[in-house]
């Protein structure tokens, strides 16, 4: 006799039963909704690019933290850590076949090979939206816009999304002299949230060589008491007024006119460690669940495209990272169950009656009923625990003098009150209702 294999996933991958799956559509189907509103179109790409395309521009923990190997062919290949790379890769190698400024969401699975915790797993979906092909403070701001809709729609509305412009803070490195390191320092400030304003001291005394400039970062970090204080507060300590302060103050603008500024902070900790981003970055909270971190980021990465063609194409972004949002949810008790996408289940009382019970399915869908028969006369005890796990509202059922009279009961399974030698039009009209 054959070993058992024992049925297991892999650490910090999993399996999506029916009712997970089914929120995760549900969250997707609302999500594209408003991408679609805002003009974005989708695309896709290959879970699989080059190395070297994928790596290009990044940092020793991102090489870390990818999969990579070498295929039959010999060529060394990696899976897509986020959609934001390939997306560079796509509009270089398609740009003659696109318009711009083109806007495009994708929606899919990324790989990190990070260590899984609590909202972090190492495959997840992200759901991403960027434009391309325009450097203005009405693209920036409108990504920032379908951020707080997108999750508004979803039912998340108690956020706060931080913002921060990478070049304030890049002029301010500049004025400390320390231009030269400002990728160690971004990437240690993003850490400020992990590992606490004393780790940080020290990792920044360490890059600068000198603890008072690591000192005058943290007071620039650390912000003034509100949105416009804390702009007024950086313009200052990056050597005055420039570009990235004016483009902040044309968002803000923005922010008031849609009637949405109380969503947004101005927060100086906000960096994003990856280094493709040149301009305004953002990070969103959950602000019953802070400690879940950023369910949806993203910023201005103007130079990505330019790795892979000359022209220079500016691009804005964000994704929603759908998994952790999810397990916010949860912990939240804001996440709804739900075991089938059926309104109604027409159960089988006689055997004899199969082919009239599909008919009557066959004339509820075209009612845009979802309902579905089940498919053998089982004990009912055992036909009322299925659809009980289902979740499904509506039961229908059918003796044979009501399939000769053409009627049926349709019965509330929440309340069991019934409807008795109804139509189907008078079943439709009161599943819908309710």
């Amino acid at each position: 006799m054959e070993t058992l294999i024992q049925p297991k996933v892999l650490k910090g991958f999993r399996d999506s039963l029916p009712q997970a799956e089914i929120q995760r559509s549900d969250l997707i189907e609302k999500l594209t909704k408003v991408y679609r509103s805002f003009g974005f179109v989708p695309i896709d790409t290959p879970v699989l690019e080059y190395t070297e395309i994928l790596l290009r521009k990044s940092n020793g923990e991102t090489e870390k933290q990818v999969f990579r190997f070498e295929d039959n062919g010999g060529r060394d290949v990696a899976m897509r850590f986020d959609l934001t790379v390939p997306f560079a890769r796509f509009t270089a190698e398609h740009k003659s076949e696109l318009y711009f400024p083109f806007k495009r969401y994708h929606i899919a699975k990324v790989w990190r090979g990070e260590k899984p915790q609590a909202g972090r797993y190492r495959e997840f979906v992200q759901c991403d939206f960027d434009m391309v092909g325009s450097d203005s403070a009405a693209a920036d701001f409108e990504i920032l816009n379908i951020m707080k809709t997108a999750l508004s729609a979803i039912g998340v509305d108690k956020i706060h999304i931080h913002v921060n412009h990478r070049g304030i803070f890049n002029r301010f490195l500049a004025k400390l002299n320390i231009a030269d390191k400002s990728e160690d320092v971004l990437r240690i400030v993003d850490k400020l949230a992990k590992i606490g304003q004393e780790e940080v001291t020290k990792q920044l005394t360490e890059v600068t060589g000198k603890e008072d400039i690591a000192k005058e970062i943290l007071k620039y970090i650390a912000g003034g008491k509100d949105f416009d204080d804390t702009l007024n507060l950086l313009e200052q300590m990056a050597g005055g007024e420039a570009e990235d302060t004016k483009r902040m103050r044309a968002i803000r603008e923005m922010m008031k006119a849609a009637g949405i500024a109380d969503t947004y902070i101005l927060d100086p900790s906000i960096t994003r460690g990856l280094d493709y981003y040149t301009g305004i970055v953002y990070e969103t909270f959950l602000d019953d669940l802070p400690s879940i971190g950023s369910v949806s980021s993203g910023g201005r990465y103007d130079n990505l495209a330019g790795l892979y063609m000359k022209d220079k194409v500016p691009g804005v972004g964000a994704s929603i990272g759908l998994d952790r949002l999810l397990a916010g949810l949860e912990q939240l008790g804001l996440s709804a169950k739900k075991g089938s996408y059926l309104d109604a289940e027409i159960y089988c009382l006689d055997d004899s009656l199969a082919v009239h019970y599909q008919g009557v399915a066959s004339k509820l869908r075209a009612k845009d009923i979802a309902v579905e028969i089940f498919p053998e006369a089982k004990k009912m005890a055992q036909q009322y625990a299925v659809t009980e796990a289902k979740g499904v509202k509506w039961g229908i059922l059918i003796k044979k003098e009501e399939a000769e009279k053409n009627v049926i009961t349709l019965k509330n399974l929440a309340t069991r009150e019934q409807f008795v030698g109804i139509s189907l039009d008078e079943a439709a009209k009161k599943i819908k209702e309710n």
